[in-house]
Order: C-alpha cells, then structure tokens, then sequence
C-alpha cells in the first residue's frame, strides 16, 4: 500500500469531538481562529440520527469546513445510513467512536467496549466504506480494561486497515470500562504517547492521529515528528486562542493579525442572528467565556456573562456589556 503524502493532510491539527461542548456554535467560535483545524462534531449515535431529530443533529454552518461528523453505534446497517446521511449533508468526513467508556454507551454497545470486537469493527467501517465516498475514520484508546499492551493495539487496528481504513485517531491512554468515570478515564490512566509512535513506526502506510494531554502549539509540534496529526480537546475548549496560532505554526501558513475583540465583534453578528432565528443567549455564549483567559477583566468578563446570559431576555447588549470590562483595561 502506498505511503500517505502527509504534508497535504489536512488532520495534521485536529479539534476533538466533546459531548455537550462542540456543537456548531462552539465549532463556529473556533473556526474565526483558525481556518485549517479539522473540526469533530459531538458523537451522535445511530439511533439519534435514525429516529430523532435528524437536522437539529446534522445541521452546521457553511463556515466550519473542514468537518467530520462522528457517530456512535456497532451495527453495520445502521452505521451505513449514517454515513450516506453524513455525505449528503455534506460532511467532509465520518468518523467511528472507539472510545468512549461511559456505561450509557457501552450498554448500547457503542464506545470504547467495540475495542473487545476488532472484527466487529472491520465490519462496521467497510459497510460504511460502501455506502460513502468521503473518508470513514475511527477513534480509539491504545487499550481498555486488561488489553494493555501493544499487541492488544495492534489486533484491534490491523483488521479495520484490511478494509481500506487509513486514519486511525488514538487517544494515547487505554480506558477502564469499570470503576472510573469519563471524567477520570480522561485523566487517571496514565499517557502512553509511545505505544502511539510505535503504531506508526510499524504501519508507515496509515495516518496516525495522537490526542490526549496536549495543551501547548509546541508540544503538538514536538509530536508531528512521531506521528501524521494531533488532536487536542479540553485546552482548546479552556484556552481557544491556541487556535490562532495553528495556521501558520502546523500548516506554514502566513500569520494572520488577530486580536480578542475583532474575534467577538464577528461573534456578536452571529450571535444577532442566532437570537433572530429563536437560539438562547447562554447556548452560544458559554463556549466563549475562555476566550479572554490570561487577559485583564477576563474575570468579570466571565462573570457578566455567566450571570446573566441564562435570562429568558438576555441579549446582545449583554455581550457588549461583558466586552466593556475589557474595554476598560485596555
């Protein structure tokens, strides 16, 4: 299989799929900071998007390209219709959950349990080949529960790559199915970024994706030198602004000025329209109150923000009501 030209990945920079935190106006937030980062929907399982509400589900905004919808579900025809649903809604991408390991989604047999069912995998991933002509990619833990080791690694990944499958996400700490929560598997096992490297180093023919404890541009830097990508999640939720140095530090682009204020000048605009179309104020805002964190009045910018914007008649004015403690230390 011939190698992967990496330089024109566009996953070299990539934003996690985070329940209850990257929905479109989050994802809309992190687009005005960086053009290039491939951004993840929330897991979706298969059901929501077969029974439910498919376009509260499935509708984005034209500006969050490059995106990937990921989904959650092990039963290949199912998982098929999502992904003609992805392509036809325009996704760029679908992407498998591997690793979840909350009990809600392993009594669903969705998540990080599939890591137990490589076949069951392979299965799944090229019954959603055949369905779609966008990529099918898979997110995963180098290991849950006992399967700890690279062996255990390497036979979860080698049937789902038989089925054509090249991007593999790897969230470089295994899970414990029982006993910790989704909260603690994020951070009580340990990091393995070493088991990560060594997947690649013995498949150079995939793309290897790392994610898991990376908080600086550097440290992500330092990581493309073992691997084909990084995905970062909670410091970009925490600390978007590491958002704008992504273009020019991953991609080589040419540096883009950029300051706070113009960011939230744009995100008043949609913010306007948002409200026009029926959305509630704190569904938008609360994706932006790290926005000025490090910075003089980010405090009170919090705080205004925070204490009001979850009024039945809050509004745009309350936003500029939180910039002018900005403003004011200037």
């Amino acid at each position: 299989m011939p190698l992967l030209d990496q330089t024109l990945s566009p996953r070299r920079f990539t934003v996690a799929p985070m329940m209850e935190w990257s929905d479109r106006h989050c994802r809309y937030f992190w687009r005005l900071m960086s053009k290039r980062a491939f951004l993840y929907t929330e897991m979706v399982t298969c059901g929501a998007l077969i029974h439910g509400d498919r376009e509260r589900f499935l509708n984005y905004n034209t500006e969050e390209h490059p995106l990937a919808l990921q989904v959650g579900g092990s039963n290949p025809q199912e998982l098929a219709a999502c992904a003609k649903m992805a392509e036809s809604w325009g996704y760029d991408e679908i992407n498998l959950n591997c690793g979840c390991p909350s009990d809600r989604v392993q009594n669903g047999m969705i998540g990080a349990c599939l890591m137990s069912h490589p076949q069951l995998v392979a299965d799944c991933i090229k019954s959603m080949q055949d369905a779609t002509s966008i990529p099918v990619t898979v997110k995963h833990r180098i290991g849950i529960d006992d399967m700890d080791d690279y062996q255990g690694l390497s036979d979860f990944v080698e049937p789902i790559a038989a089925t054509g499958c090249l991007t593999f996400i790897v969230h470089a700490r295994k899970a414990w199915l029982k006993g910790l929560s989704p909260k603690e598997n994020r951070e009580v096992p340990p990091l393995n970024y070493e088991r990560v490297h060594l997947l690649k180093r013995e498949h150079p023919e995939l793309e290897i994706i790392l994610n898991g404890g990376l908080s600086t541009i550097d440290e992500c830097i330092e990581q493309l030198n073992y691997v084909d990508g990084v995905m970062v999640g909670r410091e970009a939720y925490h600390n978007p602004w590491l958002l704008t140095e992504v273009d020019s530090a991953i991609y080589g682009e040419a540096p883009r000025l950029q300051d706070r204020l113009t960011i939230m000048a744009n995100m008043l605009r949609y913010i306007e329209q948002q409200l026009s179309d029926g959305m509630r104020l704190h569904h938008i805002t609360r994706h932006l109150l790290g926005l000025f964190y490090g910075q003089p009045g980010g405090k009170q910018f919090r705080r205004v923000i925070s204490e009001g914007a979850h009024k039945a008649n809050a509004g745009v004015e309350l936003v500029d009501l939180a910039l002018d403690q900005i403003r004011s230390r200037m």
